[in-house]
């Protein structure tokens, strides 16, 4: 008897992919977990999804999934803002305001130096290079007409010259003092073991809400990238109001990790061989610039540090442009003002998220949307 064949479109080779996606994308991250690369999960989905679209192996990511990932990421990086860290800020707002529009306008004038590239428009040129919420914007870029696969190579190696940068900085500023965040508690008991599994789970419950309630919200309201914008927004309101999630719950964190992967697939997946030969080309100059938003948000670390009277290190910590847990890693070895870093650092993210699909919005209108510009 002649054994069944395996079409592409059949149910157990989508199984397979599937399961190739699966395996290979954790063992992927945790690897890069362990070297410490930021977003390991979204990285190691990336790479995984692009080797298996390259092979004709990759399995299609469908919109929905997409949207529940965005959903979530918006909710965890509205967790983050608590109003005891922005509360940090004291009067200092309108300077810190005004230095994470600089950072902004930094970032745009690189994009638009980065949009002349063969193959790449102004839109992905901007997207590539906005200074905050990398994997935001990875997950949005393709829906307000950029190149998500762009975005992600040169988002990520944002985020990687950022956090190769800082220890040297670190290692050339002033002797490490005493750090300023406050010593973590002591081990949980039994019962607070107890407690905290439930906690958990009303985080969980919390986080599904957030991003149900966000997305149609979102919706009808027609904010561009309401996925993500939507629970971002309504995250942020419970937390105004004193109800503040916990990241670093079990449930929040297998939910990011996953989100991360989706992202990660959703960029991967698209790779063709004349797109990677596309990106492969545009990292040398985007290498470049990105070194050369670093220096010019350095500067306005400067500045930001004559206006509010925090250290230079401070300023230039709260201004570094990506990689915002390595930043606070490197506040609090340097013996630094942690909480004010954190909240000048969470306050650009949400600025440049929330400002950024407007601008993209703009853009798509001004240069014909997301398709490249000839040459």
């Amino acid at each position: 008897m002649t054994p069944a064949l395996r079409v592409p479109g059949s149910p157990g080779a989508a199984l397979g992919r599937w399961s190739a996606l699966l395996v290979l994308t954790a063992a992927l991250a945790a690897a890069l977990s362990l070297v410490g690369v930021p977003a390991a999960q979204l990285f190691a989905g990336l790479v995984v999804a692009t080797a298996l679209a390259l092979l004709g192996r990759a399995p299609r990511v469908p919109a929905r999934l997409s949207v529940a990932a965005q959903a979530v990421l918006g909710v965890t990086i509205g967790a983050l803002v608590q109003p005891s860290t922005l509360g940090r800020l004291g009067g200092q707002w309108v300077a810190v305001i005004a230095v994470s529009i600089g950072t902004l306008a930094v970032s745009m004038a690189a994009g638009a130096v980065m949009g002349r590239r063969r193959g790449i428009s102004a839109l992905t040129g901007m997207l590539a290079l906005t200074a905050g919420g990398a994997s935001g914007l990875t997950a949005i870029s393709r829906e307000l007409g950029g190149d998500d696969r762009v975005v992600a190579v040169v988002q990520y190696l944002r985020v990687g010259l950022v956090t190769g940068t800082l220890p040297l900085v670190v290692a050339m500023a002033s002797a490490p003092g005493p750090s300023r965040l406050a010593s973590p508690s002591a081990p949980a008991s039994a019962a607070g073991s107890a407690a905290g599994s439930t906690a958990g789970a009303l985080s969980l419950l919390v986080l599904v809400l957030c991003a149900v309630v966000g997305v149609l919200l979102g919706r009808l309201c027609r904010l561009p990238a309401a996925a993500l914008l939507g629970p971002l927004a309504v995250t942020m309101a419970l937390a105004v109001l004193g109800t503040e999630l916990d990241v670093t719950s079990a449930p929040l964190v297998v939910a990011a990790a996953a989100a991360y992967a989706v992202i990660g697939w959703q960029a991967g997946t698209r790779f063709t061989s004349e797109s990677v030969r596309t990106v492969a080309r545009s990292l040398p100059v985007a290498g470049v610039l990105i070194l050369a938003v670093i220096a010019l948000c350095a500067g306005l670390g400067l500045v930001l540090s004559r206006l509010t009277g925090v250290s230079p290190m401070d300023g230039y910590l709260a201004t570094t442009p990506g990689g915002i847990y390595a930043v606070l890693a490197a506040a609090v070895s340097s013996g630094g003002d942690v909480t004010f870093v954190a909240a000048v650092q969470i306050l650009r993210v949400v600025v440049m998220l929330a400002v950024t699909p407007y601008l993209a919005r703009w853009l798509g209108r001004r240069f014909g949307g997301g398709t490249a510009r000839p040459h």
